[in-house]
């Protein structure tokens, strides 16, 4: 489902200010931006039907394409699959339709006249050995592994990489199918778990097909399958919008290990909803699912593999303490639900609003069961794997993400929030971004649009600084006769941003800029408050 006014094709015209210089590929081009042959049509159902091969690591399969013609300039329609894998046939109306093929982007050439506002079909049959993912979750494909007791253990993840190293789609993030159907056979001993609602199994003897609808708009890099000896036990949460089922899919031998370990599941969706609002998918259920790499956050069925740890791989990330009252997948991957899959970028350039909340959840996850205090000294913690080399934007139109989205951005949105310096308002922007943007795709402009105009304060040179811009504001100061003379530095300019110092004791909000400014104060020492992600410097 397209989300989006104006679709700007060849948007890597789109180049925010300070990236640092880098080559693209044609690949690049044709994978990040909206082409022609992507523009003119917009998704509203998949049916993703495969066999999966286990013992020859083999994918089999078709995915039927249907759309709404938007306009009817170009016969020629792009869908995109990486090698190894290979288009076998593609058919539309029973006829089978040549296509011509630009590294992994194929543009297949429509016989009929594609006329506005028809919806229409096109079936794409592949098959082959997929990439073996390297280094999952971050170097993607698929994972084929055995658990302990010696069965298959298979899964995908493909964020940066793209959906389509193990499946044929409209590989842009733009655009969202409305619904789908996820039907995948698997070994008879072996169970298959995607995203949605398990609609039926199907018994053919030697193999099972698991039949799996999604009824919400879901983005291509949270389609998944997940294939093990698996058990299942479940539980109800009572929530915003009435009943929510949360499903857990484990291991067999781990079965009794996750019941009393997945506790913080619940836990999460309490405070979550709180922050947030309601859980985007309730038709869909939520669902955790054991994996043979970290997690991701695949939308209603998110991934987990932290061998039943609290923190993350057992370590607090913000050396606190605070980081081991918690699993961080659990948590982080959960919180994607929101951030990600109910509110999705439109170019991985803008993936801090995945990352950057998602990592802010974790200190509001702590927020809502141990206090603010907790809430604060956390994320002030994870500063410490801060680098401020390249802005947390990237370059649009060529599917780049940027850098420092998760601690960093987390930090940017806690300094936000004192900003703020009212918590029923900064809760109510959170909850109001899930609602505005409710299923939606966005861009970063928008998200920095409702948020400025909810807090009733001019952001636009706040973000340009900590999104485009890798420096820090530093603080510069000095105190003389009794009058603090102080001013930001390392900024761009005209920028402006309050701050909050300490003076005797006292509370002091000030808003600083580029140029000197002047207050009178009792005394010789000030104090920066911690909140803030800044650094100071006296003169």
């Amino acid at each position: 489902m397209i989300k989006i006014k104006n679709i700007i094709v060849i948007s890597f015209l789109l180049i925010p200010f300070l990236i640092l210089s880098q080559n693209f590929t044609r690949q690049d081009t044709l994978r990040g931006s909206i082409t022609e042959q992507r523009a003119w049509w917009d998704l509203t159902y998949y049916h993703l039907d495969i066999l999966v091969d286990p013992d020859n690591k083999y994918i089999k399969g078709s995915n039927t394409v249907q759309y709404k013609v938007l306009s009817s300039n170009t016969n020629e329609m792009q869908i995109d699959l990486q090698k190894p894998l290979k288009i076998t046939k593609v058919t539309q109306d029973g006829h089978s339709l040549d296509y011509r093929s630009d590294g992994y982007s194929h543009f297949i050439k429509l016989k009929k006249k594609q006329k506005k506002g028809q919806i229409k079909t096109v079936k794409v049959h592949y098959e082959g050995n997929p990439k073996i993912a390297v280094n999952p979750p971050w170097d993607g494909g698929l994972t084929w592994t055995r658990d302990s007791n010696g069965k298959h253990f298979v899964a995908n993840s493909n964020q940066g990489i793209g959906a389509s190293i193990w499946w044929p789609n409209k590989d842009h993030m733009y655009d969202e199918v409305d619904s789908m159907l996820i039907s995948v056979n698997v070994p008879k001993d072996l169970v298959n778990v995607s995203n949605g609602r398990l609609r039926s199994i199907e018994d053919f003897g030697d193999t099972k097909t698991y039949h799996w609808f999604v009824s919400n708009p879901i983005n291509n890099y949270g389609v998944n399958i997940n294939i093990g000896d698996y058990l299942m036990f479940s539980e109800k949460y009572d929530g915003e919008r009435g009943e929510l089922d949360m499903v857990y899919y484990v291991l067999r031998d781990n079965i009794l290990r996750a019941k009393s370990h997945f506790k913080d599941a619940i836990k999460m969706m309490e405070a979550f909803e709180y922050w947030f609002g309601p859980y985007p998918f309730y038709e869909d259920s939520f669902k955790i699912v054991e994996v043979p790499y970290l997690g991701m956050e695949h939308q209603s069925s998110i991934t987990y593999g932290n061998r039943y740890m609290k923190g993350y791989k057992g370590m607090d990330l913000s050396r606190t303490g605070w980081g081991l009252k918690f699993d961080y997948i659990i948590i982080h991957e959960a919180g994607h639900e929101w951030f990600a899959n109910n509110i999705t970028y439109k170019d991985i350039a803008d993936m801090w609003v995945h990352e950057s909340f998602t990592t802010y959840s974790e200190n509001l996850f702590l927020d809502y069961h141990y206090g603010k205090e907790a809430s604060s000294e956390y994320v002030i913690g994870t500063r410490s794997s801060i680098r401020n080399k390249s802005p947390i934007i990237g370059q649009y139109g060529v599917n780049q993400r940027g850098s420092d989205l998760y601690s960093k951005g987390a930090n940017v949105l806690h300094t936000l929030r004192q900003i703020c310096k009212d918590d029923e308002k900064w809760r109510k922007i959170l909850r109001g971004l899930n609602k505005e943007f409710y299923h939606k795709t966005v861009t970063t402009q928008e998200i920095e649009n409702y948020i400025s105009e909810n807090m009733n304060y001019d952001l636009t040179k706040f973000f340009d600084q900590y999104l485009r811009d890798f420096r820090v504001p530093t603080f510069e100061y000095f105190i003389e006769d009794g009058v603090l003379n102080y001013r930001w530095i390392n900024v761009i300019d005209d920028f402006k941003m309050p701050i909050e110092l300490l003076v005797n004791d006292k509370q002091i909000y000030i808003e600083a800029e580029s140029s000197y400014k002047k207050l009178k104060i009792d005394s010789d020492m000030i104090k920066i408050s911690n909140d803030y992600y800044v650094f100071s410097q006296k003169i």
